[in-house]
């Protein structure tokens, strides 16, 4: 397995929606095995396809529920359902900021549905399917929306929307060519990994 550079929110590849993965889908075991292990190595708990520059509608995660108990798994051509979304602004207490492994180090109050279901196929063309609430069915939504060419930024209201145009300008991710190598890099969401060298 190989750890994959991770895309940062100012290029194409994250802006535009990605295209179905295609038969046989055990082409892109590789694929998914190397997206656990960058995930992994980023502390992260999901990552998209286009996240490490490729435009396949492929997602993988490792997400805890809000009981603690984890999920695993990865979806090729993913459909989300899910409850309403709210149209109001987001909690400021910390229970609805949301990261992103492409907006590396930042993090903002998101507003999302409750409950969310995902449905899609393995990789024996099997369909399969997962549901959860809370911040489970908040990393469905967020991975989904990579593959619908949506990073969590764009979908920010507010005053929330104002301070991530500031920390894309001040980060100078404005452009194509960012990336950062988890492991290579000092961790960006203050993990307590150093760099390997």
């Amino acid at each position: 397995m190989t750890v994959r550079p991770i895309v940062i929110y100012g290029d194409p590849v994250l802006h535009n929606p990605t295209r179905p993965a295609e038969e046989p889908f055990s082409q892109y075991r590789e694929l998914i095995d190397d997206m656990f292990e960058t995930m992994e190595k980023a502390h992260g708990v999901g990552l998209a396809a286009n996240q490490v520059g490729l435009d396949l509608r492929i997602f993988v995660y490792k997400c805890p529920d809000d009981e603690g108990h984890w999920h695993e798994g990865y979806f090729l051509n993913p459909t989300l359902e899910t409850s309403e979304i709210p149209q109001t602004m987001p909690a400021v207490d910390g229970s609805d900021d949301e990261g992103c492994l492409s907006v590396p180090g930042e993090g903002f109050p998101t507003g999302r549905a409750h409950w969310a279901k995902v449905t899609g196929y393995d990789l024996d063309g099997n369909e399969v399917s997962a549901e959860g609430e809370g911040f489970l069915a908040r990393c469905f939504q967020h991975e989904v929306g990579h593959l619908d060419g949506y990073v969590y930024l764009d979908v920010l209201i507010g005053r929330n929307k104002r301070a991530a145009k500031k920390a894309v300008k001040a980060h100078g991710w404005d452009h194509p060519g960012n990336t950062w190598t988890p492991g290579e890099v000092r961790d960006p969401f203050g993990h307590d990994d150093e760099p390997e060298d």
